[in-house]
């Protein structure tokens, strides 16, 4: 873990469902956040939480993405702070989440009444629009521009290139830590030069991760459907990617 000692926290600026925001002292380009051990679904409407669920989520996180910038995948991250907080990059942020698919499930499958499990030919980008309000609705690619949430198809053909990027590089991850990468959500903004960066984070709460042996879901899905074993999961997939990284 990198030493903080370079930065200073400042007030905080934003608390949202799973994380607090606060200013860096003299760095108008940076961002403090602090990860909580909170849990929601359902548009926050299933609360619930664990101890050490931040701290899981942060190192979880911290080795994605550091495994991204190896492979040419810009991300928001500067330093590891402590077991719940990191120094990031501020960044002009898309007003789109980007969600790609490897296999159907959840409510995708019963939307379209495929069997949960079922692989796709070819992973699926989806945009939805960054509103808790409107329940961060589906959006088409004309849509997203008619509501100003992109520019230009030229836009969401970049942000399609650079989530299929992230996925080429996860999966592989995933699987030599003996875990199938079902679908993720991600998050990505500009930096002042205009390039796009991962950002927000990478973790059980936002993928849907199935043991490649047994298929056992290893995700907030355990949360959402009342499974159990929430936090023996997230700690279970860190160890694993510990592992698998830290060779």
């Amino acid at each position: 873990m990198e030493a903080g000692g370079r930065f200073s926290k400042g007030a905080m600026v934003y608390e949202g469902k799973a994380k607090r925001l606060y200013q860096v002292e003299g760095r108008s380009d940076l961002i403090w956040q602090e990860f909580k051990d909170s849990l929601t679904a359902f548009n926050a409407q299933k609360k619930g939480n664990f101890a050490n669920k931040g701290a899981l989520n942060r190192e979880i996180s911290s080795l994605l993405f550091q495994e991204l910038e190896k492979n040419g995948v810009h991300t928001h991250r500067v330093a590891d702070i402590s077991a719940t907080e990191e120094v990031t990059k501020k960044l002009e942020m898309v007003k789109l989440e980007l969600v790609v698919r490897n296999v159907l499930a959840g409510s995708t499958a019963k939307k379209f009444g495929i069997e949960e499990g079922t692989p796709l030919e070819r992973p699926l980008v989806e945009f939805y629009y960054k509103d808790d309000a409107l329940a961060d609705p589906f959006v088409s690619d004309d849509q997203a521009i008619m509501i100003k949430a992109a520019k230009s198809l030229a836009e969401l053909d970049e942000l399609k290139v650079f989530a299929l990027k992230v996925n080429a590089t996860l999966l592989p991850v995933m699987r030599s830590a003996g875990l199938q990468l079902v679908d993720f959500k991600i998050e990505a903004g500009r930096d002042t030069t205009g390039v796009l960066h991962l950002a927000d984070e990478i973790s059980p709460d936002c993928c849907r991760l199935w043991d490649l042996k047994t298929g056992e879901k290893m995700d907030k899905d355990r949360f959402r459907r009342d499974l159990g074993g929430v936090e023996e999961a997230y700690r279970e997939v860190c160890e694993r990617l510990k592992k698998a990284l830290l060779k």
